[in-house]
């Protein structure tokens, strides 16, 4: 079962997405801000971090710095409202995998998007091809 780090401070969308990820069959683990996020992947390993941008304490960007210190390889799904160029630039700078649009983007295609960035490379590339 894989498993998400789900970063977001917004908490109806937190448990609406939450219960479509355990629905596809993620094991998922919630943080309310980038802080809480960086102190439990302290103590675990994820398939994928699914991350807001706009949070109290400890935005998205700043906890991307951070992360990607210690861990380049796990993949990076921003969820956000911020829709310039300029911010998923730097968020994609900064490590992000995949920047997602809170406001275009329905939960199905979260968690179809999530299920990419948690297969193995080799099933990923398969998934791709057709």
């Amino acid at each position: 079962m894989p498993k998400i780090l789900l970063v977001e401070d917004e908490d109806s969308l937190a448990k609406a997405l939450a219960a479509k990820l355990r629905q596809a069959g993620f094991t998922v683990v919630g943080a309310n801000n980038g802080k809480e996020a960086l102190r439990i992947l302290a103590g675990q390993a994820f398939d994928v971090v699914l991350l807001d941008l706009l949070m109290p304490e400890m935005d998205g960007f700043a906890f991307l710095h951070q992360f990607r210190r210690s861990d380049r390889r796990t993949p990076v799904a921003v969820l956000s409202n911020l829709g310039q160029p300029e911010d998923m630039a730097h968020a994609k700078s900064l490590g992000a995998h995949v920047y997602l649009i809170k406001a275009n983007t329905p939960l199905e295609a979260v968690v179809a998007c999530a299920k990419r960035l948690a297969a193995p490379p080799s099933q990923a590339a398969m998934s791709h091809s057709t």
